[in-house]
């Protein structure tokens, strides 16, 4: 009986827009690189051409990825519509093509690793935003079925999020443009920027983000209503009013030491503590209004004293130790199912993933087997 051969898959030109974009490069960009003109790129991305062997080489070396990358179904894309931008309205549409990019690559791990592994349930209540209250209620709501107690500080929001079955990611945007953004799906993710270096303000575009995904469901956000609504969301669920109430310094200055106190107690930004003190009606309108004008004097607007330690994500590394342990494939050989070498996986997930060895195979070798198996099996 004769043997029968899988066809070669076709050329995905979703794909190729999707790497290329991942790259913050146009077409001309691409065109330059790989020595042909921009109508070229065009014709591949739209599935009207197949590239040569050789363009494929270019198109993998200059985009940082395998050849395989580029063939099989087009991948589930991250739509703008569909997800939350932090400061939307002054992002660039070039920046948020890049992000979303992104976003879809690392939508792709998300599937493959929940696919393999058991992460947590998605905990995230849907509540909608009707009016201040309802969104002070959403919040302790939240704190109570994430078990994060009532009026005390959060000890670390990445790891409550992530416990909740939302993964959270940091990467490095090269623009502080972008806060953060998210996504809900079958697993609901938020992507922070890691070259915002004030950890306060990042625990607070984390809260933001959550708040539009329990309280934002199938809505499209950026407008400064539902920015304001995911900002107050944001406070109360770092700064519980309780708990607040208890604490805040009351004169008729403003006490820096005590603030500052504050700070360091919540974790959260001057900023964000002095706008809690206005909304709960603990300062007045000329004392937020002097300590804003006090903080842009000191330059606190931008970069804050006395920062919180950085909290790290780690959903994603238990994932990784977990497909170790069942199936024995490390993050380079997840890298090779989904067509990656190992820089890209590590500028997609946000970690750091080491090159493999070169040389001879060792005893590890099954491992190898089982990623050729997993490979050809997607």
């Amino acid at each position: 009986m004769a043997k029968v051969t899988k066809p070669r898959e076709r050329f995905c030109g979703p794909r190729l827009r999707l790497a290329r974009s991942f790259n913050g490069l146009t077409r001309a960009d691409l065109a330059r690189e790989a020595s042909v003109t921009p109508q070229y790129i065009g014709h591949f991305e739209h599935g009207h051409r197949q590239p040569t062997p050789v363009l494929l080489d270019a198109f993998a070396t200059v985009l940082g990825f395998e050849q395989s990358f580029f063939f099989g179904e087009p991948l589930e894309e991250f739509r703008d519509e569909e997800c939350h931008f932090r400061r939307r309205t002054t992002t660039p549409v070039s920046v948020r093509t890049r992000v979303l990019a992104h976003g879809s690559l690392f939508g792709r791990l998300v599937t493959f690793l929940d696919e393999s592994v058991k992460m947590p349930p998605e905990r995230i209540p849907s509540i909608p935003f009707t009016s201040p209250e309802a969104i002070e209620e959403a919040a302790q709501i939240c704190r109570v079925e994430w078990e994060l107690g009532t009026d005390v500080p959060i000890k670390n929001l990445v790891r409550a999020v992530e416990r909740a079955g939302i993964v959270v990611t940091r990467f490095a945007a090269e623009t502080l443009k972008v806060d953060a953004f998210s996504r809900a799906g079958k697993r609901s993710v938020v992507v922070l920027n890691a070259d915002k270096d004030c950890y306060s303000r990042s625990r607070f575009d984390l809260a933001h983000e959550c708040a539009h995904l329990i309280g934002h469901g199938g809505l499209t956000t950026g407008d400064p209503e539902t920015e304001k609504q995911a900002d107050r969301f944001a406070g109360a669920l770092l700064l519980p009013r309780a708990g607040f109430l208890r604490e805040f310094p009351r004169s008729r200055t403003l006490d820096w030491t005590a603030l500052f106190a504050l700070k360091r107690r919540w974790g959260v930004s001057l900023s964000a503590i002095v706008r809690r003190g206005y909304e709960l009606r603990l300062l007045p309108a000329t004392l937020y209004q002097a300590a804003y004008k006090h903080m842009a004097y000191r330059g606190w607007l931008r970069h804050e004293p006395e920062e919180p330690a950085p909290e790290e994500p780690e959903l994603l590394g238990i994932c990784f130790q977990q497909v170790a342990k069942d199936q024995g494939l490390r993050e380079t050989d997840i890298a090779e199912i989904l067509g990656w070498p190992s820089s890209t996986l590590s500028r997609v997930a946000g970690i750091s993933v080491a090159e493999p060895e070169s040389g001879p195979p060792h005893p590890g070798t099954v491992v190898s087997l089982a990623a050729a198996r997993m490979k050809r099996a997607l």
